[in-house]
């Protein structure tokens, strides 16, 4: 099952070697709390370079080699004074990974006239010299401006970074499960499998149907006590009275089923054929299902939308896997407010996310039947056209608005025409993800690391 809360970071503190003074032990303790505070591994250079810093070329390939065998994701070099911009650049071209560039506030000059002893550390002025090298050296890197060790910058800067690296990675290691093929009708979800794969590296591992039905099959005849803990975890949940006995345990088989070979291909996230394919075989609708997966870890798109499932996953790595992302239809504009637009489907949003209320969510016909809970929002969705590949994301707010059945929120942008332009004219359809949250600037700052695809939102 793929992690997309894992993260882990080199760090390697570089130093002026002709400075003599150096903050790298401050800084080593404040990453430390940082790392330990936000759930990432740290994987330093204690022990690999002379100094634990970064500062000789001689020592950059082994630095370099420690890191790619210890499997970062990531490399931060703070700028323990100055700084070796040279060797900071060449490090970061090698790994070739996602970079955090910060450095501390420098005190009050001394005011001593001794050369080197009034400003001992000057690591401003290094990271603009770091900066100019990286992008010399054409490595993207992400700033975190020069704050004090314990301002709360640093901790938003290092916490955005760390989504923004899951975000990328989740991208950049897409395996997409295309479980049957498109509905006819649905010419809007098309894509290029050659053109993901060369771009991006995404792979596209294509599940024909009577895989899908024969793993579900199996289930139902040896999986008993494998759907009965499925139907337990629901039960906690969710309302299923509506469903008879047998039409529960189909539903948790094609669970199990599914994620089993999810598991087996190892796939991050599904694109799920939802018309007719487990309704002919098994009198099922896919809605809930595909909810309840993505639940569990497993994001899941309706009508086989390949492209949306790549945005789902990527946003699903700027969650870090915390809350969960819904996959929704762009379907009406709101009565009475002409900012507000309705995002809605069948019954696929994840349970998790229901509105509190009285009354547990109930399934009813296969199809979850809940309002989700409002509060701040970013919308995705990536497009294609022409070899041209776009990512949307910016961000509404949830707001009330009529009942309908399924499952919906009601949202609110600043101006809804202009979305509602900017979709109709594209290159995107009527499927979004959402997830809650403030995340436009973390999903645009991940495209550094992705490859050629360009950021869009509503100006």
């Amino acid at each position: 099952m793929y992690d997309f809360k894992k993260c882990t970071i080199g760090v390697a503190p570089t130093r002026r070697d002709a400075f003599r003074n150096s903050r790298k032990d401050e800084i080593n303790k404040r990453v430390a709390e940082l790392g330990e505070k936000y759930d990432v591994s740290l994987v330093n250079i204690e022990g690999v370079a002379r100094e634990g810093l970064l500062v000789f070329n001689d020592e950059i390939e082994k630095i370099a080699k420690h890191f790619i065998d210890h499997g970062v994701d990531a490399v931060f070099v703070p700028h323990a004074n100055f700084g070796q911009e040279e060797a900071v650049a060449k490090l970061c071209k090698i790994v070739n990974k996602p970079v955090l560039l910060w450095g501390p506030r420098d005190p009050a000059p001394l005011g001593v006239v001794n050369q080197g002893e009034d400003r001992p550390y000057d690591v401003q002025c290094g990271l603009f010299a770091t900066g100019k090298a990286l992008l010399s050296y054409g490595v993207p890197f992400t700033y975190i401006e020069n704050c004090w060790l314990d301002s709360p910058a640093l901790d938003t800067g290092f916490s955005d970074f760390v989504r923004t690296v899951c975000a990328a990675k989740a991208f950049k290691q897409a395996r997409i499960g295309q479980l049957s093929v498109r509905p006819r009708q649905f010419l809007t979800v098309k894509y290029n499998e050659s053109e993901l794969l060369e771009k991006f590296g995404i792979e596209i591992v294509p599940i024909p149907e009577s895989e899908v039905t024969g793993a579900i099959t199996d289930v139902l005849k040896n999986g008993k006590d494998a759907v009965r803990e499925k139907l337990d975890l629901w039960g906690k949940s969710v309302d299923l009275s509506d469903l008879d006995a047998e039409t529960q345990e189909k539903l948790a088989a094609a669970a199990v089923g599914i994620r089993k070979l999810a598991d087996t291909y190892d796939c991050s996230a599904l694109a799920g054929e939802c018309w007719r394919m487990l309704r002919v075989s098994f009198g099922l609708g896919a809605c809930f299902l595909w909810g309840a997966l993505t639940e569990e870890g497993l994001p899941v798109t309706c009508e086989t939308d390949v492209l949306g499932a790549v945005g789902t996953a990527m946003a699903y790595g700027a969650l870090r896997g915390g809350t969960r992302p819904f996959f929704a239809d762009i379907t009406v504009r709101h009565p009475t407010n002409d900012n507000a637009e309705l995002l809605w489907h069948c019954g696929p949003f994840p349970y998790s996310l229901a509105k509190p209320g009285a009354q547990k969510p109930c399934v009813i016909s296969c199809k979850g039947q809940w309002e989700i809970k409002g509060g701040d929002i970013t919308l995705i969705r990536m497009g294609a056209l022409n070899g041209k590949y776009t990512l949307f994301a910016d961000e509404a707010a949830g707001t009330d608005g009529p009942k309908t059945n399924g499952t919906y929120i009601w949202v609110e942008t600043k101006d809804w025409p202009k979305w509602e332009r900017k979709f109709v004219t594209g290159p995107y359809i009527h499927h979004v993800t959402g997830i809650h949250g403030k995340y436009r600037a973390v999903l645009h700052e991940a495209l550094k690391y992705v490859g050629d695809i360009q950021a869009d939102f509503v100006e």
